[in-house]
């Protein structure tokens, strides 16, 4: 639908940034360099990650070859247009390939955006972007998307155990991505280990996604060059070389809260180390005892738990 060639597999940029692991501008460049030279052209991000600085010193000197897609909560005109502002300055660009508007959730919250969605058009029609999307983290904006033709690419997030779709299944979420396939939009999907916390069963989690022909590309969040090549040579049909496991197997991981917890407590009742607590209406983890199984995140309502 939108003409853009992608590789299947999608840099994420969420996780190099100050959200999650906070690399260094030279290091996190670095890595997304790796990614461009083993053949990943497309990468991922949003206004909200703070990561454009990266992919600009990451894409100099190939911008052409790079798919650039990123998004922002804009409702209005003068917020859309203060975003694509930001974007092209800050990603030295006169372009961007895909803009969406982040997390709709149903037809009610696109007809919100609807002075956003029309600027971004117009700015399709003067070339400052190629393509218009949205991202979603629910069944219910990829079944409406099929009503706007102008929306052309979707973001949704899906994965094997249908972690953070907030209005169904993964059943519900594989029917209607196949359903806006078949209308013709572009597809990559977000989240394939659930935000980290499946990591332990990705190979599972990638050839659930891999063997689904409806998506276009899959975004994985990355943060270091083993991860890229791991996730290169699986998404590639090849062999990792058993350092590269190792490296990744050692790797020191943590639990990350994001900063929409309201101290539910759902994870805290539902931990069995006892890792979890709720203090000043927020869920704090003691990595003293949390042994980094992901099960928690099964129980938060607002999918808040990560593991990075």
């Amino acid at each position: 639908a939108s003409g853009l060639r992608v590789s299947r597999l999608c840099f994420g940029s969420l996780t190099i940034g100050p959200l999650q692991a906070g690399l260094g501008l030279e290091e996190g460049a670095s890595v997304i360099r790796v990614a461009f030279d083993m053949g990943v052209n497309f990468i991922d991000t949003a206004e909200l990650y703070c990561t454009y600085d990266y992919i600009r010193k990451a894409a100099e000197g190939r911008r052409k070859e790079i798919i650039i897609s990123t998004k922002c909560y804009a409702y209005t005109r003068e917020g859309a247009e203060k975003s694509l502002r930001k974007a092209l300055k800050e990603l030295d660009t006169d372009y961007i390939d895909i803009f969406s508007l982040h997390e709709q959730e149903s037809e009610l919250t696109l007809k919100g955006h609807q002075e956003a969605m029309e600027y971004f058009i117009r700015a399709k029609e003067k070339g400052y972007i190629r393509s218009f999307g949205i991202s979603t983290h629910a069944i219910g904006a990829v079944k409406a998307s099929l009503k706007y033709k102008e929306i052309e690419v979707l973001h949704p997030i899906l994965n094997i155990r249908g972690l953070g779709i907030i209005d169904g299944d993964v059943n519900g979420m594989l029917e209607a991505v196949a359903e806006a396939c078949r209308a013709g939009k572009g597809i990559y999907s977000m989240k394939p280990l659930g935000g980290g916390n499946m990591i332990k069963d990705s190979d599972q989690c990638f050839d659930f996604l891999l063997s689904n022909n409806n998506l276009h590309s899959i975004a994985v969040g990355m943060q270091s060059k083993e991860e890229v090549t791991n996730n290169v040579m699986i998404f590639e049909g090849k062999q990792v070389p058993e350092e590269v496991k190792l490296q990744l197997k050692r790797k020191k991981r943590r639990l990350l809260i994001d900063y929409w917890c309201r101290g539910c407590g759902s994870c805290s009742r539902k931990c069995t180390q006892e890792a979890i607590t709720i203090e000043q209406g927020k869920a704090v983890v003691d990595p003293a005892k949390c042994v980094l199984c992901g099960y928690c995140s099964a129980y938060c309502p607002d999918f808040c738990i990560k593991v990075i």
